[in-house]
């Protein structure tokens, strides 16, 4: 009978029958792509969650409002009249991106939200039928 080649560090099991044994890497690599805050159940307010794009809405509103401002100011007054009619439209624009990137980034939130809680609810699912 052929016998397997020894390890260099004198076990029976070969480098290979070792590895196989010794891996998780299914469970580890399972464990590390998730987020943690995915798994916590801790509650957190409306504030908590969609702080960041209210910000955003409300600094882009103020924005474009004052763009508004600096470009009627062109009609209205003749003294500096270059200056407002170049400022007046950036601002309007600066504004009305951020405007938007708010009022798009707010039902992103909403279905990741809805995704974690169906991710949460499968996961319970699963922890209850699995681990009996």
């Amino acid at each position: 009978m052929e016998m397997p080649p020894k390890s260099p560090d004198g076990s029976e099991k070969s480098p290979q029958s070792k590895e196989l044994i010794t891996s998780h890497t299914g469970s580890t690599l399972c464990m590390s792509s998730r987020s943690e805050s995915v798994w916590t159940s801790a509650s957190r307010s409306k504030w908590d969650i969609y702080h960041k794009p209210v910000i955003v809405v409300s600094v882009g509103a103020a924005i474009f409002l004052f763009g508004t401002v600096i470009t009627s100011l062109s009609c209205f007054l003749t003294k500096n009249e270059n200056v407002y009619k170049m400022s007046g439209p950036a601002f309007l624009s600066l504004g009305l991106m951020l405007l938007v990137c708010g009022l798009v980034w707010i039902p992103i939130i909403r279905k990741k939200q809805k995704q974690r809680q169906k991710s949460q609810f499968l996961q319970r699912l699963k922890s209850f039928f699995f681990n009996r």
